[in-house]
């Protein structure tokens, strides 16, 4: 199985740096190229390699590391998805009210975005906690939670495996519109709240 990451931000780069600390290989990948993603990733060891777009678009996994509103414009990269499985890591719930009304039409962000990458199996995943929460200590023999919905349940249980091989507790809690809604925009802020202890 081939991973890849598109974005370079504060979640792409946490994201790989936990590839990194697990020695899981995976492409990394922006729109300004392979020499300004290498420079990003200075330091997180061989198994983050540096890619072309083009090149991430082979891996069967693929994160989408950007904000909700940059989605659609990656999904645009191909006409067609099939066989991929994308993890959607964005939220809405910072959006203006205006922008928020116009892009989601009263629909989880997850919905639309799925929309935006057809024939791929969209998997919700590492979006519950903001990224220092994902990488705050835990205690000896802990595990981080991590919540994952999706309407495929191969694709989500594809996506728990890894997710527990990168070193954390992965919970399903099925389908978008069902157990998903409790990760989307603002519920996903209620949803902290009500998890920590």
């Amino acid at each position: 199985m081939k991973y890849s990451i598109i974005g370079t931000g504060s979640v792409g780069l946490t994201l790989a740096s936990f590839f990194a600390k697990n020695s899981i290989p995976v492409s990394v990948a922006n729109t300004r190229g392979p020499a300004a993603v290498a420079s990003s990733i200075d330091g997180l060891g061989g198994a983050v390699k540096p890619t072309a777009v083009e090149d991430a678009l082979d891996a069967e996994i693929i994160f989408f590391a950007v904000q909700f509103l940059n989605f659609k414009h990656v999904g645009k990269l191909l006409s067609d998805w099939s066989g991929k499985i994308v993890v959607d890591v964005t939220n809405s719930a910072f959006l203006p009210p205006e922008v928020q009304e116009r892009e989601l039409q009263g629909r989880l962000s997850s919905e639309v975005n799925a929309d935006r990458i057809p024939g791929a199996k969209l998997v919700k995943a590492f979006n519950q906690l903001p990224m220092q929460g994902l990488t705050a200590p835990v205690p000896a023999g802990g595990r981080r939670v991590v919540f994952i919905s999706s309407d495929h349940g191969e694709a989500s249980t594809a996506v728990a495996s890894l997710t527990h091989d990168l070193g954390f507790a992965p919970i399903e809690i099925g389908k978008i519109a069902e157990g998903g809604r409790l990760i989307q925009a603002r519920n996903a802020l209620v949803f902290q709240n009500l998890v920590k202890f």
